[in-house]
Parts: structure tokens; sequence; C-alpha cells
């Protein structure tokens, strides 16, 4: 039964403050009172109102039939609170190909270009200025002031998880119960569900019902209610929306709650991403803390600290989310009750003596609240309030009231809540004032402002603003990189501890594909047997889920915890990719159709082809080892929504091999000998056979490989060319070598040539087909720098760190070619190797890309406190401006400014950064990890791949970077060639889009094809029949992409009934620059011009129903994410028609057809 959400309790004395209930639908200002009208209304009063209300109550049952029930936070699916658009939403039907422009009152860009970062003391405010008020702002609507209660809790940062939780988060959550059921007055928000859930686990009935209680009346609101509150520079969107969903979808499963207010007080600079996925998750508000302090000075001296967020690319304001940014340094007590931190830390009454937190560093401390004091006390905190006041529109003032793991008792939390009641009852009994402050949540915050703002027009003149709540501006942008003080950019997080930020991508990519398998094993095969197995797989695939979400912590992906904190995200991680492996290698055999009974627990006839050996090491392809008068079975998942033609490799032991596929046809391949990283033992003495394969979308392919194959040609050795100063290379069998003379190498496919220099083992150009060559000069340096975890602190420059005369083998094939290069350092071990490869494919995806592999030993003394890059210095004209990706979701523009240091201009790189000149030639570099980019001169792009730092960086961790282990980064470059030249880049302040072949190739890299390899050899004999599984009806357009295909709720699956919808999909539509088209449309059949029909799009599996939702599947209006009715309307015919950029999820019915 749905809860109320009545909050019982305060009433303010002549308060005008409104109740919890939700604020009136908005509809456009006609104009401000008019005194005749407003007494022909008064005068008229009940017989208007009776006309009106019979001819409005007519009019719904004529138009929509009887009405639903309002509901609220409380298991609920749709939500009257929101105020809504006065501007028409886009439908959902609606499909643009193409994208204007957000027309914005602030854009970020424009805030660079303006600030000049000059730093200027701002005394007390240091980072602003001296605050003063006249006294009458609040005459005609005196201050409501919102004092919220709160406690940080890092899931992993100087403790691990199951530290903190032991030692202090679960005595917060019990003290919060029992402190605020003694007062209805009193208030709290919590926002990380990882520890909720523990507590929940661990807590008495008693106590859960009281929780139930306290956020069912309004004392205690969930905020965000993701697992974690995470990181918006590294974090892909995919594991956002998993981590958001994980614990939006336990609260309410749990606790019957669906949040709708954000709270982002600690992640080192935000995402417009995140924005737009709260939007569609339903969310109403967002807060945030931690943005460069020249911008917020810059904002607050224009008021502008709440805002409207709107997507660049948004020109029907459907992407709208009210913002609050917090104005001052920190979301600690002194930095938050106004500009003085002196006397806040006064009113922190937990630094009291007694309590163990320190003192207030500014020599004055915060004493007991007394009757004698209290009219001295309040006067003073309220000066506070009223300063911070006038930073903002309106006289709606929200305080938080808290630090990092605060609260811990019942005695520190009496400390707060009593002197706090105390202040409060003797500003509220004094209406001279004009204030009133109480305790709060973020709920009852924006209701009072929305309100607020629906009675008082705050908007400036000429303002764009938002249809979503008049009176603020409108802003578009993202807030990287930050700073706090003293032009100390947080850009070394970008970086820090690659190989986890790695990792990250690995469980990322491999849980999707899982939850695919899960899906369509419970989808297509309704068999006892295959129901037993995906269920009893349920729990791992939770905690699988869940590891991911902890690892988006903001303290997590970011690498800026303690070592044995990492090491526990670490090998959490390490045990989920286990898990998920073994399960894919058994759903394998389901899906072919190999066998159904026993899957649940018998061994697996298939293993992973790439293994992790323990938690921090490096992925091992298995050994294929091939007898006579027998096969191997190597079997190919591919995750991605399209047919996939490419290139593949693995492991021998003799290069005396054949292929064939699953209908025993011939397959031609190529061996090239394994390397490993050293600079005179290059050779293993294995081999890697690489073959082409065809894998349908979201499907299975099986192939062969066996030395008995006497009809098919055999495994075609590389040419390989050695150039080696330092010591002679000797030659495996049974490949021809010869010795490298001239002063250049190069490969070429089908598409392009690359050129390298021998000494140096450095790419030199890439030459496209039917265009002139690409200067793109390889560079690999370091920086020296001072800084820690969070901040990259340079001392100059990077210096190149490759010397003349290293080791250079090129492998030439006809399926792929490689430059592997071994250089000469200063150092005996390089830190630093690398492979260049291309392959053939006249039509492929993978034969436009050229593959890097950089392996990375940053190890030792040698290199402390040392930064390592790599730098591609182009002839493109592009100006220092350069694009860089959020989240892997949407482009940003960036500008590196001559008025910032270096490490400033650096950003976030999570997926893809390119350049483009006024020519329109683009230079694009795809990533399988977050790092961090910049381009600091004309035609470059560089990237840090790995930093190594002794000294803690003065930001609380106490510790330097120095666990730094071995890795091997791997790009994707691409170059292409603009068929619509740009005439100016400059002026342009939109961000351009990634090519559709651009999105394809990272596509490709972030999501690869998995393959499984049989345990035991088969004997000739028994030739099994084709074995493939192909479950689309067709492949999806090329743009439009599969975000996950899963079972929500794996754990109650069988308990749902089976006609419920009890699948979910989420799927994104790529926008795409069309001047770059041709390369693109390789092995694309269609895009998503028109609308596709879930109901057919699946061969061998019936959706009998389809129900649109929001990406965290919790609720079903439209409406609440931005959308129109349509939306809804053409999905339950099961149509999906999607614009560019944006994402739509549904919820679907399945059941296998019949035979």
């Amino acid at each position: 039964m749905p809860f109320s959400s009545s909050r019982r309790g305060t009433s303010w004395a002549s308060s005008i403050l409104p109740s919890s209930n939700p604020p009136k639908s908005k509809a456009p200002r006609k104009g401000r009172k008019r005194a005749l009208v407003k007494d022909f209304i008064f005068s008229n009063f009940f017989a208007i109102g009776l006309v009106l209300s019979l001819s409005l109550f007519l009019l719904i049952l004529l138009r929509f039939g009887v009405p639903k029930p309002l509901s609220t936070h409380f298991r609920t699916t749709t939500r009257s609170s929101r105020a809504r658009h006065t501007r028409k939403p886009l439908p959902a039907g609606t499909n643009r190909s193409t994208l204007a422009g957000a027309a914005v009152d602030v854009t970020t860009k424009a805030l660079y270009d303006k600030i000049e970062f000059l730093d200027v003391d701002g005394g007390a405010w240091k980072q602003g200025w001296s605050v003063t008020y006249r006294g009458n702002e609040w005459d005609s609507e005196k201050l409501k002031v919102f004092v919220v209660p709160h406690s940080h809790n890092d899931p992993g940062w100087k403790l691990t998880v199951d530290e903190y939780y032991d030692r202090q988060s679960r005595h917060i959550l019990d003290t919060i119960v029992q402190t605020l059921t003694k007062d209805f007055r009193r208030k709290f928000i919590w926002e990380e569900m990882s520890y909720l859930e523990r507590w929940w686990r661990d807590a008495s009935d008693e106590m859960k019902e009281s929780f139930i209680n306290l956020v069912k009346n309004g004392q205690l609101e969930i905020v965000g209610g993701g697992w974690v509150m995470n990181d918006e520079a590294n974090s892909h969107y995919f594991a956002i929306i998993e981590q958001i969903a994980e614990g939006n979808m336990w609260l309410n499963d749990t606790i019957g709650f669906v949040p709708k207010n954000s709270w982002a007080i600690d992640p080192f600079g935000y995402s417009s991403t995140m924005a737009y996925l709260l939007r569609r998750m339903g969310f109403d508000n967002m807060l945030i803390q931690r943005t460069h302090y020249e911008l917020k000075k810059e904002l607050a001296w224009h008021k502008n600290l709440e805002y409207i967020w709107r997507q660049s690319w948004d020109a029907e304001e459907t992407t709208d989310i009210f913002v609050h940014m917090m104005p001052f340094y920190s979301y600690d007590i002194p930095h938050t009750c106004g500009p003085e931190p002196a006397i806040c830390c006064q009113f922190d009454f937990a630094r009291m003596s007694g309590f163990a937190y320190e003192q207030c560093p500014w020599g004055q401390y915060p004493v007991e609240t007394t009757q004698e004091n209290v009219q001295e006390r309040a006067l003073k905190l309220l000066d506070q309030y009223k300063k911070k006041s006038t930073l903002y529109r309106t006289n709606t003032l929200l305080v938080p009231l808290g630090d990092d793991f605060r609260y811990i008792n019942v005695e520190e939390a009496e400390a707060q809540f009593r002197n706090y009641q105390m202040l409060f009852d003797y500003i509220n009994s004094n209406p001279s004032l004009n204030a009133e402050a109480k305790f709060g949540t973020l709920e009852d915050y924006f209701v009072t402002l929305r309100e607020e703002a629906e009675r008082i027009n705050y908007s400036s003149p000429g303002e764009i603003g938002s249809g979503l709540v008049e009176g603020f501006p409108s802003l578009s942008g993202d807030f990287f990189t930050y700073a706090d003080r003293q032009q100390d950019y947080w850009s070394g997080y970008y970086v820090s501890r690659p190989f986890f930020k790695a990792v990250d991508r690995v469980l990322e990519q491999t849980l999707r594909a899982t939850e695919m398998m899960v899906a369509l094993i419970l989808g297509t095969c309704w068999r006892s047997h295959c129901e037993k197995f995906a269920m009893g797989f349920s729990y791992k695939l939770t905690a699988a889920r869940r590891n991911l979400a902890l690892f988006q912590h903001h303290d997590g992906v970011t690498g800026t915890a303690k070592d044995h904190v990492v090491m526990d995200y670490g090998m959490r991680m390490h045990t989920s990719l286990l898990d998920l492996q073994i399960f894919m290698s058994k759903a394998a055999e389901a899906l072919l159709g190999i066998r159904f009974d026993k899957l649940d627990h018998s061994p697996a006839q298939f293993e992973p082809a790439i293994v992790r050996s323990k938690y921090d090491a490096q992925p091992l392809h298995k050994v294929i080892s091939v007898h006579e008068g027998s096969y191997e079975s190597v079997v190919f998942f591919n995750p991605l929504e399209q047919t996939r033609e490419e290139v593949v490799m693995v492991v021998v032991d003799s290069p005396d091999v054949t292929v064939v596929d699953s209908s025993w046809t011939c397959v031609q391949s190529q061996i090239l000998p394994e390397l490993q990283y050293h600079s005179s033992k290059i050779f293993t003495g294995k081999h890697r056979l690489y073959w082409k394969v065809s894998v349908p979308a979201m499907g299975l392919e099986t192939y062969y490989i066996s030395n008995s194959f006497a009809q098919c040609e055999k495994a075609r050795p590389a040419k390989l060319k050695i150039f080696s100063k330092s010591s002679s290379v000797a030659c495996p069998t049974p490949y021809s070598c010869v010795k490298i003379e001239a002063d250049v190498a190069e490969i070429e496919n089908e598409h392009q040539k690359l050129i390298f220099d021998v000494k140096y083992g450095l790419l030199q150009k890439i030459i496209s087909e039917n265009s002139s060559p690409n200067t793109v000069n390889e560079e690999i340096g370091m920086y020296s720098s001072s800084g820690g975890a969070y901040l990259f602190k340079p001392h100059g420059d990077a210096q190149s760190i490759i010397e003349e005369g290293g080791q250079l083998l090129v492998s030439e094939g006809p399926l792929m070619q490689e430059v592997y290069s071994y250089p000469r350092t200063a150092w005996e071990k390089s830190p630093i190797s690398h492979s260049t490869r291309i392959y053939s494919g006249e039509s492929t995806v993978q034969g436009f890309a050229i593959e890097k592999e950089y392996h990375v030993e940053l190890l030792g003394h040698d290199f402390n406190d040392r930064e390592l890059i790599v730098r591609y210095k182009t002839d493109i004209d592009n100006k220092k401006i350069f694009y860089s990706d959020l989240n892997g979701f949407q482009m940003s523009r960036r500008e590196t400014y001559d008025k910032i240091p270096l490490q400033g201009n650096y950003y976030p790189m999570p997926y893809l950064a390119f350049i483009q000149g006024s020519n329109g030639r683009r230079f694009s570099v795809h990533s399988r990890q977050s790092l961090g980019v910049t381009s600091l001169k004309n035609g470059w792009l560089e990237i840090m791949v790995d930093r190594r730092l002794v000294r803690d960086d003065g930001r609380g961790l106490g510790q330097g970077v120095m666990d730094n282990r071995v890795m091997n980064v791997v790009f994707h470059l691409t170059v292409e060639a603009n068929v619509s030249a740009t005439s100016n880049l400059v002026p342009t302040p939109f961000p351009y889009s990634p090519s559709l072949l651009s999105h394809r190739v990272g596509s490709h890299l972030n999501y690869p094809i998995h393959a499984f390899v049989s345990k035991k050899p088969q004997d000739m004999s028994m030739k099994p029949p084709p074995r493939s599984f192909s479950p689309l009806a067709a492949p999806l357009p090329c743009d439009l992409h599969i975000v996950n295909f899963k079972v929500p709720k794996p754990l109650k699956f069988l308990q749902q009934p089976p006609e419920g919808p009890r699948f979910g999909l989420i799927l994104h539509r790529r926008h795409w620059d069309s001047s770059y088209c041709q390369k693109g449309r390789s092995q694309c059949t269609n895009l998503a011009n028109g609308t596709m029909n879930l109901f057919s799009m699946f061969k061998n599996l019936t959706v009998s129903k389809a129900k649109a939702t929001s990406l965290n599947l919790l609720h079903e209006d439209p409406e609440v994410m931005g959308f129109s009715e349509q939306f809804g309307d053409l999905a339950q015919e099961g149509h999906v028609a999607i614009s560019p950029m944006e994402m739509q999820a549904y919820k679907l019915e399945l059941r296998p057809q019949p035979q």
C-alpha cells in the first residue's frame, strides 16, 4: 500500500513556508497582479470557483477518464509534483537526424573565456569578496533557512568499505534513527545505499520499522540513492546507470522509496552527462559542490549559483534539471553556514571539548548555547545566513550541517540538534529578524524554493531561463577541471592507478555481456534446467553489479584511496570477473544447444581464452595445444548489436595449424611469434594464430583449430623484419627474417599505410588511401612532478625519453601487420614498449583503425615523481582546440588557455579525444580505459598513461601513489577527411560529434568479442553439427546501441508472473557527424532514421508487451523523465522512435516463440 508523503510536525509561527505537499503544476505567467482583477475575483470568489471547478472536472473526465491517484516518493512510477514545462517537450517519437544547439544564458566555455583566473584574495571569504547586505532584503519575503544535517560516508578511502562500516557507518545509521525519533523537528539526509543495504541486513526489525517511519514522515530523506556517490570524470555512463539503478531499485524494493533529489558534494568536478542521466531517471533537482573556485565566484557575483542545467544539443528543453551549487570551499560546517569560516566553525558543536574532532583552526571555538548567550550566538549565526543568502536569488536558503563520517554517536548528534534548536527557537520567536530557521531535508528546501519562485519573478531581464522552474538562468557545459585553491588543479586523478581503471572497464563490458546471456537464456529457454542454472547465478550476478557499482565511488575509479583499499576494490572486481567468465562459459553451451541439464553444478566444457591469475596481474591468453587427430573448439560471443567481421587471435603451441568454421569450411589463417616485453628475449616460443570471424549480433559462432584438416591450407607464417643495434635476435622457426637497413619501415592494408622511424621505433606518418600524408609524429615523454593522487603539479614541460637505437620488429602477413618497438631509454629496462597493428578488411570497422598497444612498467625508484605521456604531434591546424568525451556519452569542446597553468588544461578522457583542423581533417584516439588528455600546442594531442608520486598532495589521503602495476594501454587511432570542411573552428561554441566510424571503432574496442576455448580436445571422427546462435531477427541500425539488455531482478525472477515485464532494455541512439559518413557505413545495413519495432526485434523470442520506463527502471510516466506521453504510447505498440543522443528504456515481457 502506498505510503502518504505528508510530514508531521513543525509548524512555523505565522510561517509562509508551505507544507510538504507537492507544489502545484506550473502555468505560464500572464503578468503581475492587477488591483481591479483582484477585487473582482475576491468579490465573486465562490461563484467563479464553483463554475471553474465543475467545468474543469467535466473536461478532465471527458478527456482523460477517471484520473489516477496522486503519488509520492513511495512505490511510485508517476509523480504529480513536477512542475510542468511551459514549453512543449519533444515527443519521443520525433526523429531528428541532426541536432540544433541549445539556447542558454550561461555556458562554461563563456565563463572560462571571461574569467581572468587571478586568484585574488577576498579576505574572510578568501576565494570571494567581503559580503555585505543592506538589511531590507527580507522585508517583503522573509529569509527561510533550511539546515540540513548529513554525514558523508565514503565507501572506501582511507579504510575499506567494510572497515568503515564496522567502525563508523553502522553507528551513524543507528544514531540517526535513535536521535530523530526523539524529536519530530529533527531532519537528516542519507546518500549511499552500499552502507544502508549492509546496515539493513544487520538491523533489528524495530530499527527497520523506525527507519521506514522516519522516511515516511519526511524526517529522513534518501538523496541520490545510488550504491555510491559516483565519480563523474572517469566513470563510463553504463557504470553510472548501473550504480544508480542498483541503489534505487534496492531502495524501492526494500523501503518503497524513490529518490528525486541528487546530492553530490564530493566528486572532483561535474559532468553534464550526470545531469542528463538523472533527468531521464526521474530526478527533479541536483546539488553539487566541488567546482573551480573562480567559476563559483563568477556565478555567485551574478546570483547564478542556482540554474537549470541543459544539454548542449537540447533545443527543446527536455533535459532541463534544476541545480543548486554550494558557494564555498568545502562541504564541512566551517564552509557552509556563510562566507566566514572562522565564525561558521563556532557553530560546529561536535568540535566542542570532549569530542574527537579537531578544533577550529581559526582560534575561535564553539561553546554550548545557553539562555545567557543565545541572543548573541543566534544573531552571529543569522548574520552568516543573511550574507550567504545574498549570493542566491531567492530568500530560501540551504545550509548543510555535516562532514565526513559525522553523527557517529548519540552524544555528538544531540550536541548539534540541541544547540541548533535553541538558536532556531530564538530566531523564530523574533519577527523583527525577518527570518525563520529549521532543520530540513533537500526535499523541504527545493519544494519551498520552487513555491517562492512561483510567487515572485526572479528572472533577469532578457534571460532565456527555462519552463521547468522560472526565475533562474539556463546553463550548459561541464565543470572540469576542478581547482580548490591556489591554482591547484585536480587533473592527476584522471590517471592515478590506471591499471584498475582498465580493470573497471573489463568488468563493465563482461558484466554487460553476462547480463545479455542471462536474459537470452531465461527468454529463449523455458526448460527448468535453464531457469535453475540462471537463477543459481543470481547472487553472483548481483554481487558483480554491486562490485562494479562500488568502484564507481569517487575514491574508487579515481585511484585516490589508500593502497590496501585499492587492493580491496581490485580483489572484489577480480572475484566478480572470474564468476562472470565461468557463467558465460557455461551459458555458451546452453545457447548453442550443446546441453541444458546440470549446467548449474557440473564443470563447463569451455573456459575463457583470456584469464587473470590474480587481481593485479596482466591478462594472459590460454595456450591451445593442438594434438594429432583431434581439434579444439573456439566459441565467440559478440555483445554488439551488429554482425561483427573482424580478425581475432588466440595463442597456440604449434605453428602447424589450420582453422575451419562451424560448417567445417576452411578459413584463411596467419601465425606470428608471440612476443614478450624484453630488451633481448622478445620471443616466447609460442605463436599467435589470427583468422577472420563473422559473429552474429548478440550471438555466438564456433570455429575449430587442428593440424589434421588435410584439405585446408596451413596458417601462413608472417614475414619478419628486424632492427637491433644492441644485440642479435635469433629468427624463430618457421619464420623467415630479414634485417632492416632503411631509416623507415612501413606496413599497410587496404585503407592506409603507416611509416615509422626505425631508429626510434616511433610512428611518423599515416597515409590514407587517396589522400596526402598525415604527419603524426609519435612522442613518448615524462613530466617531473610534485603532485599526488589528486593533483597534477608538473615542473615544466614533458621531456622525451626515447633514445636512438632500440629494437624494432616488423611482422607482415595477409591478415595482420605489426610493428613492435622496444625502445632505448636512459634506463636499463625501458618503462614502456609498444606495438602498432593494422588488420586487413575491405569493409570492416577493424580495417580502418590503427591499434596502438603500450606496455607500461613504471616501477621502481627511478621513476619516482614522474608522469608518463604519449603525444601525437600532427600537422592538423586545431588552434589548441580539442574534444574529449564525457563518460563515453557525449563530447565536450576543450580549449587550451594560456591564463591557466598546464595542469588546468588537462581534461578527463574516459573513451575518446580528437582534434580537427579547419580543412576538416580529424585525428581521433579511442581508449579502452579512462585517462587524461590535453592539446598544449597546435596539432598536438597528448595523453597521460601512468604516474608515480612519492608525496601526499595535502588533500587528506596521507600517501602518494607508488603501487604501480604492469599494464597495457590500448588505443585505436583513426584519421578521417571531412567531406564538407568547415571554414573556421574558433567561433564554434558547440562540441563536434564523433563520426559514425568513430562510434563503431570505440564500440569494437570497448565491447570486444568474448572468446571461449574447449577444455579438452575432441576426436576428429566426431564432428558436431554447425553450432551458432543468432537471437536478433536482423542487426540493429548502426547508430543504435544497446546499453543493456538484462533481467533487472534476477533474485526475484521466478516469483514474478511470466506475463509480467521481467526484462529490461536500454537503447541509446548515437549522434554522428554526417560529413564523415562514407567509411562509417561499412557493414551498415541501415540507420535509425525510422522507427524500430520491439515486437519483431528477436528471432525466436516473442516480445508480447513493452512499457516505456526511466533509466533506473522505476518510473513509467514519460513526463517524469522529460518526454511526452507519446513515448509511452509508442512503446505499448512496440515502436521505438528515438532522437540522436537520447537514451530510452523499456520493460519487456518475453517468451519463447512456439517451435
